[in-house]
């Protein structure tokens, strides 16, 4: 990296996806009346994407996520040695933006955390599901979303559309997946909140959050190349 300029961009992109898809979840997903529920949550994270994809795009890539860097770097569209710096850029944009939206949250009488829209398995999953299921769909669901990063980014593809696809995939993720594990395929995103849930049990499960995510971004990151070159 010539400057820090990328690190910077990836600091306040991913803040803009944490504050943005938690916020929604935190802030507005039950407002009495008027919620925007699991539908309109999952349509948050994927706008937050789109809208910085556009803005930072052109000068980190965009990444916003530990392992979608990860995934390109094992894919060879990223260099191996800006790796770490952008980790850190990011786990620190989302912890950031987790502050933010619990100051936020906070200014209501009677506000109490909860789980803060924290990622979890078994008691703690939406939907009541177990490790091995949450765990299966972290590693699948950020499969695709690599694989949808890779080609929608590829020079074959038509230029200028990489962030709806990208976006969109994201929504989608989320509308499968937010009953099973409350949706992660980021590690900076489950990081960045896990440490304002009430009890602690966030940052014990936060190693699937990381491990999960990953593993499927490198499977993606792999085996993408290959299809492509066919």
């Amino acid at each position: 990296m010539d400057s820090n300029k990328p690190l910077v961009a990836e600091f306040f992109g991913t803040l803009w996806l944490v504050l943005g898809g938690c916020g929604s979840a935190v802030l507005a997903a039950a407002f009495p009346g008027v919620g925007i529920g699991l539908h309109g949550v999952s349509l948050a994270f994927g706008l937050t994407v789109i809208t910085m994809a556009y803005a930072i795009g052109p000068i980190s890539g965009c990444h916003l996520n530990p392992a979608v860097s990860l995934g390109l770097a094992v894919s060879g569209r990223f260099a191996w040695k800006n790796l770490v710096p952008y980790w850190v850029a990011q786990v620190l944009g989302a912890v950031a933006a987790g502050a933010i939206l619990f100051v936020i949250a906070s200014g209501k009488p009677g506000f109490a955390a909860g789980g803060f829209a924290s990622n979890g398995y078994g008691l703690h999953s939406p939907g009541g599901y177990g490790l091995g299921s949450a765990f299966l769909t972290e590693v699948v669901m950020t499969f695709f979303f690599l694989f949808v990063i890779l080609g929608s980014t590829s020079k074959k593809a038509p230029a200028g559309f990489a962030p709806l696809a990208i976006g969109l995939c994201l929504t989608l993720i989320h509308l499968v997946s937010i009953p099973i594990t409350n949706t992660s395929v980021n590690p900076a995103r489950s990081t960045g909140v896990a440490f304002f849930a009430e009890g602690g049990w966030a940052l014990k499960q936060l190693w699937l959050f990381w491990v999960a995510p990953l593993l499927g971004a490198v499977i993606g990151g792999f085996l993408y190349p290959k299809v492509e070159a066919e």
